[in-house]
């Protein structure tokens, strides 16, 4: 029996696909999450219910999400307090962007806060003491320190130079970086992006690096390098 012919552009498509996947992959990140909160391991029972729920609900808003960075804040006030942030953002319009933010990218991972980026003409509008608790993202860009990981090199330059001049509102509710803080206690913090060289903490960088197998110093364009082993 002759199989019928597939079309060349499915044929595309596919390895296509498989490239994206492979990617991806090349381009990991964190699976593991810092803290383990109190109570007890899903029953049978509600792991049914999960399932159930997530083929038959509603998710449009989790699905708007169409924008995954990795970047780093530090607390307002507190430049020693700093932490790796995994932003899942949904692009509203041209001008305005809503992220969740966890603190890692893996299904375990802990809902750290929310952030908020506006573009500069929607922040110029902003009043004077309301500017002060936003921050901008340019030097995060230029410094490499912003990514998006696992799209193409081309697609992350032009996305990072239209967030270079946007600026960024950012609220942690669950300080995961912090020993022992196993439940989302205290006040919410206001999160600051870094500024100039010297800031941050080599140490974050450099784990981050690893875990992404990439080079931010090599990327500072704005453009992701994903390392070859061994190299």
């Amino acid at each position: 029996m002759r199989l019928p012919k597939i079309p060349s552009f499915l044929i595309s498509l596919f390895f296509v696909t498989i490239l994206l996947i492979n990617m991806l992959l090349a381009c990991g990140g964190s699976n593991t999450s810092n803290v383990t909160p109190p109570g007890e391991e899903k029953s049978v029972k509600t792991q049914t219910l999960e399932t159930g729920t997530a083929l038959l609900q509603n998710e449009a808003p989790l699905d708007a999400i169409n924008v995954y960075m990795d970047g780093f804040h530090f607390h307002n006030g507190d430049m020693n307090r700093q932490i790796e942030a995994h932003h899942y953002c949904t692009e509203v319009n041209e001008d305005l962007n809503q992220c969740t933010i966890y603190e890692g990218n893996g299904k375990n991972a802990r809902l750290m806060g929310v952030e908020y980026i506006v573009s500069e003409k929607i922040f110029k509008t902003l009043p004077a003491e309301e500017k002060k608790l936003w921050h901008s993202h340019v030097f995060e860009v230029k410094s490499g320190q912003l990514i998006a990981p696992g799209i193409p090199d081309v697609a992350e330059h032009e996305f990072m130079e239209k967030l270079a001049s946007t600026y960024g509102k950012t609220w942690h509710t669950w300080h995961t970086e912090q020993p022992n803080m196993n439940l989302p206690l205290g006040h919410p913090a206001l999160m600051m992006g870094f500024t100039a060289d010297g800031q941050i903490k080599p140490a974050l960088v450099q784990d981050r690096d690893k875990r992404f197998n990439i080079s931010t110093e090599d990327k500072k364009p704005g453009i992701i390098h994903c390392r070859r082993e061994n190299s």
